[in-house]
């Protein structure tokens, strides 16, 4: 029935526009964002609570297995965060096929889980794009909810920021940026931090 209810959400303009951006899926209906998180909000509201795996879980489980861009869109915007597994996170990482899942992954799920900060330095020292794609962003989302990382985590942060930087890949490059910004808002302390990094390693000063 949910696969069904995507025809009603058809956007073909979307769809092909995603295609020439080189965005692949096996099926993809086009369907915008704000249309899949009320059908994820609706779902939830209908769907029963329950003891571990949850029917909302084992709901996600089997839409993420589908090469379905939607259907992996709802399942991250679903997924109770509390219920997912370390190891089921690791093998949702290894099967993200996109820029955009990888960034609605982090977004609607990633940052949420009670281990997100241990994930998100493991991510950062992967030499795979969506990998530190992913925790940069998670990374992100919690230096804006003010969380600050401890000392060990703070050197291994910059560093991996100013590799980053240097990297191959423009969106994780991007995304760095955006966290290095986020970072330096956490006190005076850090922005003195990653300002020097910079500095030493004759990056541009974007602030």
């Amino acid at each position: 029935m949910i696969k069904q209810s995507f025809r009603q959400m058809m956007d073909g303009a979307v769809a092909k526009s995603m295609r020439d951006k080189g965005m692949q899926y096996k099926l993809n209906w086009g369907a915008t964002l704000p249309r899949l998180r009320e059908m994820a909000e609706e779902i939830k509201e209908n769907t029963p609570e329950g003891e571990h795996p949850s029917p909302l879980y084992s709901l996600c489980v089997s839409l993420w297995k589908e090469d379905i861009r939607e259907c992996k869109i709802l399942a991250t915007m679903m997924m109770p965060a509390q219920e997912i597994l370390p190891e089921v996170v690791d093998i949702w990482m290894e099967q993200i096929p996109s820029q955009e899942i990888a960034e609605q992954t982090a977004f609607n799920l990633w940052q949420h889980l009670p281990f997100a900060p241990e994930k998100a330095f493991e991510w950062l020292s992967n030499d795979k794009e969506y990998y530190q794609l992913c925790g940069f962003h998670v990374l992100t989302r919690l230096f804006m909810n003010g969380q600050e990382p401890n000392e060990r985590g703070i050197n291994e942060y910059i560093d991996q920021t100013i590799i980053a930087l240097q990297g191959p890949y423009p969106s994780v490059r991007k995304a760095a940026m955006l966290s290095a910004q986020r970072f330096a808002n956490l006190g005076l302390v850090y922005e003195r931090m990653i300002h020097n990094a910079f500095r030493i390693n004759s990056l541009p000063n974007i602030w």
